[in-house]
This record gives structure tokens, C-alpha cells and sequence, in this order.
């Protein structure tokens, strides 16, 4: 559909078009997404209406948003928190409980955001996707003993576990590893500030975790620093993932509202070998292929050989 200089009158063909797209879109689309205005349910996706109960015979469209929280007071402070953030510039994403149609609760993750920001209290698109059992499991002690709290990657405690059973193994299988490393992540967290870099440290590590098997193991280690274990896999393939990795990394774009950034990677590989015979050994190697990539402009991978009674890194 081209623009013209004439505004289009309501009724008009290509109004009525775009209606009918949107319509079809909403009925189609397989999230949980609707249109909302002043406090109202505008347009409303099949999905929605499902999430919360509803079916052929009723309807959250023209309906008030309150009906889909559990108080007035959940309700209110919802609506403060999305206009200051909207105000900011920054869309919302939060876990809020929600109730059905049949007043059953959910826990939802509510990721909102204007339909235009130059109009912040103006049309706005919600998306909610139910986390009750992702919640759960993430209360469990069990959970948080193994998983960093912000990335829900794999913490360093359980990687250095994970690690630890191949160290010294007599298994003939090999297993490497890959020390990631965000290049001058520091000036993403002063332009932008620490909220948006934390949502930039979580989207970076639910895409890597799908930049590799599932038998791998994605983890964050400290800062912005990951890892990944890779089982059965020698220094060659660990080469070619390494440079998936970063190159992925590299075409990653954060957009969190109106922010906009982008960073680079290096990487380094080390594949276990007798001469490392410590899990501080082994990451201690890969930080050190890496440490070599970043000496050398960045955006690299590099892997680290042990050559004689010294070491070397090549790559």
C-alpha cells in the first residue's frame, strides 16, 4: 500500500482494506497480543481472548482493562508504572498476575509498548504470554541454586559442575569450550544505563542458547561474560561454532523502546586436554584465548594450543 498526499476518508476502500488486514491478523495470530486505549480493549487477538476464557460467544474487545487484573490496586499501579515508562521512552515488560474469566489466576509477562512514541498515552500493543510454570520453577531452590537470576542461563556454580565431569575423564569423546566476552560492554551500560543493559544481557543469552545443541550448555559466568559447554565436539567444530557465536552476536540488535545499540564478541576456544587437569585450568585457558582475540581489535575468535613447555594461542 503506497501513501499519498490526501488523508484517506473513513469508509474509504483503503481504510476498509487495512481493516480487514488487521482483523484477519488479530484472529490469526498465534500470541496472546490486543490494542489498547484509554483503560479499553480496542482490538483483540483469538489468543487473547482464549488466554483469559473467553470464546465465540464473549469478547474482551470494547471491554475495560481491569477486568484481566486481580485488583484495582494491581491495576492502578500497572497503569502508573507503563506511563512512566512509556514517558522514558521504554517499554514494559513485567510478570503480573492476572485472573480469567472464571477468576482462576495466571502469571503473565505483560510486554507492552506504544504504537507510536511520540504519542506515549496514546494506542498501545500489549503482549502477555503465560509464565505460570516458568515462575515456578524458578522459585524452587533447586532452580536458583543452578541458574543466573537475570539471563535464567545456567550460573558459573553449575557450569563449573557441568565442567568438572569431563575433566580428567578416560571417555575418548572430546569436549571443548568457548569463553564469550562482549566487547566494551561498559559503554552500553553508561549510555544507556543499567535496565537497558540488563534486558540486552538477557535477549544476548536466549540467543545464543539457540545458536547451539541442546546437549550444549549456555551459561553466564559474571558480568558479560558467558560460556558454553560443548560435549563431543573437537577444536574444529568448536572453531565453527565459536564463529556462529560471534558473528550472531554481531548482527544482534537490542531495541528496548527508544534505545538502539549493537556490540561485537570475542570468543575463545580450548579443547580438554591432559595438560589441563582443572576446571580453573580449562577456563583459565579459554579466558586467555580470549583475552588474546580482544588484544587484537576485537570481534574475533581465537584458540588456545598448547605447543611444548609453553602456550600459544592461535586462530
Amino acid at each position: 500500500m503506497h501513501a499519498t498526499n490526501e488523508a484517506q476518508a473513513p469508509g474509504s476502500p483503503t481504510n476498509d482494506a487495512t481493516a480487514a488486514r488487521m482483523r484477519a491478523l488479530m484472529v490469526r495470530a498465534p500470541s496472546a497480543l490486543c490494542f489498547v486505549d484509554q483503560g479499553t480493549f480496542q482490538v483483540v487477538s483469538e489468543q487473547f481472548n482464549h488466554l483469559f476464557g473467553h470464546g465465540d460467544d464473549t469478547d474482551l474487545c470494547q471491554q475495560p482493562t481491569r477486568g484481566i487484573f486481580v485488583s484495582d490496586l494491581s491495576h492502578q499501579g500497572l497503569m502508573e508504572r507503563m506511563g512512566a515508562a512509556f514517558g522514558a521512552g521504554r517499554p514494559l515488560d513485567e510478570e503480573i498476575e492476572h485472573v480469567r474469566r472464571d477468576g482462576s489466576r495466571f502469571w503473565g509477562r505483560l510486554q507492552a509498548t506504544p504504537v507510536h512514541w511520540d504519542k506515549p498515552a496514546g494506542e498501545a500493543l500489549w503482549i502477555i504470554e503465560d509464565v505460570t510454570a516458568a515462575r515456578q520453577l524458578r522459585m524452587q531452590p533447586t532452580w536458583t541454586a543452578k541458574h543466573d537470576v537475570l539471563t535464567e542461563l545456567a550460573n558459573r556454580r553449575e557450569f563449573e559442575r557441568r565442567l568438572s565431569e569431563h575433566v580428567g575423564s578416560r571417555r575418548h569423546e572430546p569436549v571443548s569450550v568457548l569463553w564469550v566476552d562482549v566487547d566494551k560492554f561498559s559503554e552500553v551500560v553508561h549510555g544507556m544505563g543499567t535496565e537497558v543493559a540488563d534486558h540486552f544481557l538477557y535477549g544476548l543469552g536466549q540467543m545464543l542458547v539457540t545458536k547451539v545443541r541442546a546437549s550444549d550448555l549456555v551459561a553466564r559466568l559474571e558480568n558479560d561474560h558467558f560460556a558454553v559447554l560443548l560435549p563431543d565436539c573437537d577444536q574444529h567444530y568448536a572453531q565453527i561454532v565459536a564463529d556462529k557465536v560471534r558473528s550472531s552476536i554481531a548482527a544482534y540488535r537490542l531495541r528496548w523502546g527508544l534505545h538502539r545499540t549493537r556490540v561485537k564478541a570475542c570468543v575463545g576456544v580450548v579443547q580438554l586436554q591432559p595438560t589441563l587437569e582443572t576446571v580453573d585450568a580449562v577456563l583459565g585457558a579459554a579466558a586467555l584465548a580470549c583475552t588474546e582475540a580482544k588484544a587484537a581489535g576485537g570481534d574475533s575468535v581465537r584458540v588456545y594450543v598448547p605447543a611444548g613447555t609453553f602456550e600459544e594461542l592461535a586462530g
